[in-house]
């Protein structure tokens, strides 16, 4: 199951792994509106990252801590793109 997650780019990304590194250096991270965005994670996964601090992937490809009220931002148009076609 998905859900919203904000972007926090002020928390520093703490207990990564080697796996999650490898996974952030496939994706190409862009500076731009990523961080206006709230994105869709696993629930387990935002869960998992409150307890342990450890960064999220988002379905678009973000990687990050998260930490903000997903609620106060609009949804990433990837991330809400890619969900819908997982719905249909």
């Amino acid at each position: 199951m998905w859900s919203n997650a904000a972007d926090d780019d002020n928390q520093p990304d703490v207990g990564g792994t080697s796996v999650l590194e490898r996974e952030e250096q496939l994706h190409t991270l862009d500076e731009g509106d990523h961080e206006r965005f709230s994105h869709f994670v696993q629930k387990e996964k935002i869960l998992e990252s409150a307890v342990t601090g450890t960064p999220v992937i988002a379905l678009c490809g973000k990687v990050w801590t998260p930490g903000r009220d997903p609620e106060k931002f609009p949804v990433c148009p990837t991330c809400k793109e890619i969900y819908e076609s997982l719905n249909e």
